[in-house]
């Protein structure tokens, strides 16, 4: 059988790529055929990944269209011959873009169209999460059922230390990590409130980091430059790294003393799954599919009271029985994402698609 994976963009580190290629290696492994096909790609993609407008990508007995975003895409997967499979992974809801970024705030209107347009004429839908299942089902999919992220973990936990780095972040700071991309609807912003209240009551010795791509939002991101320095806080205390090799992700993980979201709209959050399973203990607002991953690990927390998100930050850093209480609730929920038996759920959830 042939399986094609369709991703409107494959860029490395991005979540819903690397579960489209881990998702692939899997379907190989049950023996198929399996190639995941996308417009734009990676230069360090460009060997692994083929490009969408290859013949060979619509001759799929079964077809998988990764949906995040509007594309090109949406149309020509309606009319496809086979199996069409449409796994969700959530659209972020325009509003948060509305004030930076216009054309997409209307690209994520458009994305909602589009996904409404193949309620009827997709055969088996999948969410990343029980939070986009129920979006699928108001839009009139049938039955979706939930096909959760396909995280590589060993990737982060066998990759070679990165010295210079590490005896830099080992330096007695505390560092508090977030990892993804640096987009409105992670309110960064809160982060940053956060940071100012954390260093006012609880700890002036500590590092804010964020590790991800700065280029989707440009003028978010300036607005956020311009809050570091409103809030007072030293700009060598407040990182924002860019996009960083797997290498350096890890040893932000291993080096992290804490782990904190404050997003506020998740379709799955595949960073809380990898700061769980490099033991760093997760402090989580707890907003759309977060509290679905989390699933009592870490500490989640509502509503967003950003003086109580501190004083629940400052504990689980320096309060090493609710450290170590936080961490071992957070490794027995992270074995429900291992490969075995995260491969036992996929190989489940697709059968309905006839894998």
């Amino acid at each position: 059988m042939i399986v094609n994976q369709w991703v409107p963009a494959a860029h490395a580190g991005d979540a819903v790529g690397d579960h489209a290629r881990a998702l692939r290696g899997l379907i190989r492994a049950w023996g198929h055929e399996s190639e995941i096909y996308a417009i734009d790609i990676d230069e360090s993609l460009a060997g692994d990944v083929r490009p969408w407008a290859d013949a060979w990508s619509r001759v799929g007995d079964v077809t998988i269209l990764h949906f995040a975003t509007a594309s090109p895409m949406t149309e020509d997967f309606a009319g496809l011959p086979g199996t069409r499979v449409v796994h969700y992974h959530n659209i972020t809801p325009a509003h948060f873009f509305a004030k930076y970024d216009p054309a997409l705030c209307h690209v994520t209107h458009q994305a909602r169209r589009e996904l409404a347009t193949l309620a009827a004429r997709t055969d088996v839908a999948y969410g990343a999460s029980g939070y986009s299942c129920e979006e699928l089902r108001a839009l009139g999919f049938p039955d979706p059922s939930v096909l959760p992220l396909v995280v590589d973990l060993d990737r982060l936990r066998s990759a070679a230390p990165v010295p210079a780095l590490e005896r830099v972040l080992d330096d007695g700071l505390a560092n508090i990590l977030f990892v993804g991309r640096l987009a409105p609807n992670k309110k960064i912003e809160d982060h940053l409130r956060l940071a100012e209240q954390y260093r006012r009551y609880i700890d002036l010795d500590c590092r804010f980091i964020f590790a991800g791509r700065s280029d989707a939002v440009p003028a978010y991101v300036t607005a956020l430059r311009a809050l570091v320095l409103d809030h007072g806080l030293p700009p060598d205390r407040v990182w924002f790294t860019g996009a960083v090799p797997t290498a350096e992700l890890a040893a932000y993980y291993r080096q992290a003393d804490a782990y904190v979201s404050l997003s506020e709209h998740e379709g799955f959050g595949a960073p809380l799954v990898e700061a769980m399973a490099m033991d760093v203990p997760v402090v989580a607002y707890a907003a759309t599919a977060v509290s679905e991953t989390l699933d009592g690990a870490g500490l989640a927390f509502a509503p967003k009271d950003l003086e109580y998100a501190a004083e629940l930050l400052g504990a689980v850093v320096y309060d090493e029985p609710l450290r170590e209480s936080v961490l071992k609730g957070q490794q027995a929920r992270v074995q429900e994402f291992e490969p075995g038996r995260i491969a036992e759920r996929a190989r489940a959830a697709l059968a309905a698609a006839g894998l």
